[in-house]
């Protein structure tokens, strides 16, 4: 079992149900092929540096997960089917990679006690 992240950006038109509901899609994904969603993250309605399907902004979400290498190629056939998800990344986390995850996550904890 290795350690990933995906980064993914949402069509900006979707509603706050629509991107809970591709979220929750993604993470039933992982977890029915033996994955562990370790961490999720929503960043949020981004401006893209360059238009992607003549859109200029999308939504932003983080996933870090645990899972078997050979997942990962059926996974992302089901990624470019779905329609609401315009762009994704997934990248596989070393030992740096995983302490600066960490880090950020207590960083996220932080921040979310002192609000």
């Amino acid at each position: 079992m290795s350690n990933y992240e995906i980064v993914y950006i949402l069509n900006p038109v979707l509603s706050e149900k629509q991107i809970e509901d591709v979220t929750k899609k993604i993470k039933k994904l992982l977890t029915s092929e033996k994955g562990k969603v370790v961490n999720h993250e929503n960043w949020g309605l981004k401006t893209l540096s360059y238009p992607i399907e003549n859109k200029n902004s999308g939504f932003y979400n983080l996933i870090e997960f645990i899972a078997e290498g050979n997942i990962i190629s059926d996974f992302e056939v089901e990624l470019r089917r779905d329609e609401s998800i315009m762009r994704y990344l997934i990248v596989k986390l070393d030992k740096h990679a995983l302490d600066w995850a960490e880090k950020r996550r207590k960083r996220l904890k932080v921040k979310e006690k002192t609000k």
